[in-house]
């Protein structure tokens, strides 16, 4: 007998589906309420790249003497280095009035779009740094840095 394959996927792209909120309150960000999410930004028209919100765990070596081979076990857990970057506006009022640099709140992010019984990553953060962007040929942008500042709720059910 064979294996049972996995149920097909509904195959999507992030553009137009996946959504990025800053919710600046959640009581119990394991478990956020609607009405906490709604009190949030939606961050997603003005974002032109991600990077990071992903975490990750070391492995570590676990040699004995009874074999050559060395096993391995999980080990601590990381997140990687995040940030978003969000387009300027040239009235200053865009997203730097709402994440300034040492704001603590949370980066809400919904793969699938903010669909109720769908899945959702709940990242506790802080702002390090908003450095601007230079560049004088692309439309202006500053790169919102954060610290990811306690272990992210992954997979949670959007309520």
């Amino acid at each position: 007998m064979v294996a049972t394959p996995i149920s097909a996927t509904s195959r999507y792209i992030p553009p137009g589906t996946t959504r990025y909120y800053w919710v600046a309150s959640i009581s119990n960000y394991l478990s956020p309420t609607r009405s906490e999410l709604n009190a949030g930004s939606d961050l997603t028209a003005e974002v032109s790249a991600v990077s990071g919100f992903a975490t990750s765990s070391d492995q570590q070596d676990t040699p004995d003497l009874g074999s050559r081979f060395v096993k391995k076990i999980p080990g601590r857990i990381t997140a990687d280095d995040s940030s978003i970057t969000l387009y300027a506006s040239s009235n200053s009022s865009d997203a730097r009035t709402l994440m300034p640099r040492d704001t603590a709140g949370y980066i809400v992010i919904f793969p699938e779009g903010d669909v109720t019984g769908q899945k959702m990553d709940v990242f506790p953060v802080k702002v390090s740094s908003v450095p601007k962007s230079r560049d004088i040929e692309n439309p202006a942008s500053m790169t919102f840095q954060y610290t990811i500042t306690n272990v992210p709720a992954e997979n949670v059910t959007i309520p």
